[in-house]
């Protein structure tokens, strides 16, 4: 399994390159070839998008179990150089090894083992590995929430929540504002009244917006990059902010969103201008997403194993599923840390527990 993860870990598969996310589809289709029907097909200006209906014992198949993951990863081309596979202290190490191709490998190790035990499945089980997660899940999402509909239950291969590895039973929903401010230019010495600031007027914007948040519901608005100007002589007559918001609750975004597009300019010299809105909407704690982890939590102690859940302020394609209204068990990948820094590492002692608990989900779902 190690070296199956090490050859995931260095075919790079940065989300902008869609050559390199192509390589990392067809590796993994490569491996699950002969245990699986394996399908890749185009994802628009991202890499393609990979399906493999696995062959597992059980002559009788009821329904379908659909295993979500991604092929894309935050980093970009020649991080390896920085960043090199390697086993040590208890851990893997590698771009990419927790979020999330760890979880891709336990997965094809998983069904290799129900296999070779001969072990009945009675769900079809489809995996889909999507080339577009960490991006938004544009070219994607379509096939995603189409399979999912099909599906009686959805399998998540993120990795676990913390060095405990707690499964994810909700996920916060996300989305994205830009506020374009536009004033009006003059010289700030020699005809200073004359201009409007877009600068200021978005100053006074992004202090009313991140009035916005309200922790103790779920909800956070974080102004994340702001730009504008030309010069510091001129008084500026465009700024722009990108603004990232998280909910817990759909039905809390409506009521986010027209609070956005209600912003109206302190110097009326000014215009506003908001687009974007909710693009992942959130994965709420359903009774059949409950009933799902009480399963894996059973088969959890079968293998010694106390399973937690968690709530994140994360997304993942599992928000797509979970909306549709079916569930959906999200985190089953590897356990470990630093997903997206420099530190990414899984924790080499759970691999063996985390593929087992995937084999059984196949087995009982």
């Amino acid at each position: 399994m190690t070296a199956l993860i090490r050859s995931f870990v260095e075919c790079e598969s940065p989300s902008d390159d869609s050559a390199a996310v192509t390589r990392f589809a067809e590796l993994v289709a490569d491996t699950a070839a002969p245990y699986a029907k394996v399908r890749t097909m185009p994802g628009g200006r991202f890499g393609r998008i990979l399906t493999a209906e696995m062959k597992l014992p059980g002559r009788k198949k009821n329904g379908q179990v659909l295993a979500l993951g991604h092929s894309d990863t935050v980093w970009a081309m020649g991080t390896l150089r920085e960043m090199p596979f390697r086993a040590q202290d208890g851990r893997l190490w590698g771009p990419g090894v927790l979020d999330m191709k760890a979880g891709i490998a336990f997965f094809l190790v998983a069904v290799q083992g129900l296999r070779e035990l001969d072990i009945a499945v009675p769900s079809k089980v489809l995996l889909q590995l999507n080339p577009d997660e960490e991006v938004g899940s544009e070219a994607s999402r379509s096939l995603t929430e189409k399979n999912a509909a099909r599906s009686k239950a959805v399998l998540v291969l993120e990795p676990g929540t913390g060095l405990s590895g707690k499964l994810k039973t909700a996920r916060k929903g996300v989305g994205d504002f830009t506020v374009k401010v536009k004033g009006r230019a003059s010289h700030a010495g020699v005809d200073f009244a004359a201009g409007a600031s877009a600068i200021v007027e978005l100053a006074r914007q992004i202090d009313r917006i991140a009035g916005f948040t309200r922790e103790q519901s779920g909800i956070t608005v974080n102004p994340g990059v702001i730009g504008g100007g030309t010069r510091s002589n001129v008084v500026a007559a465009e700024a722009w902010a990108e603004i990232d918001i998280r909910v817990l609750r759909l039905k809390d975004a409506p009521a986010l969103e027209k609070r956005f597009r209600s912003l109206k300019p302190h110097d009326r010299r000014c215009t506003i201008e908001v687009s974007g809105g909710l693009n992942r909407p959130p994965m709420e704690r359903s009774p059949g997403i409950v009933k799902l982890f009480r399963i894996a939590q059973r088969l959890g102690e079968d293998l010694g194993v106390n399973l937690e859940e968690s709530l994140t302020g994360g997304g993942s394609d599992g928000n797509f599923t979970a909306a549709l209204g079916v569930p959906t068990l999200d985190g089953l990948g590897a356990v470990g840390e630093g997903a997206h820094a420099a530190g990414e590492s899984i924790l080499a002692d759970r691999m063996a527990d985390r593929t087992a608990l995937i084999g059984k989900l196949l087995a009982s779902v």
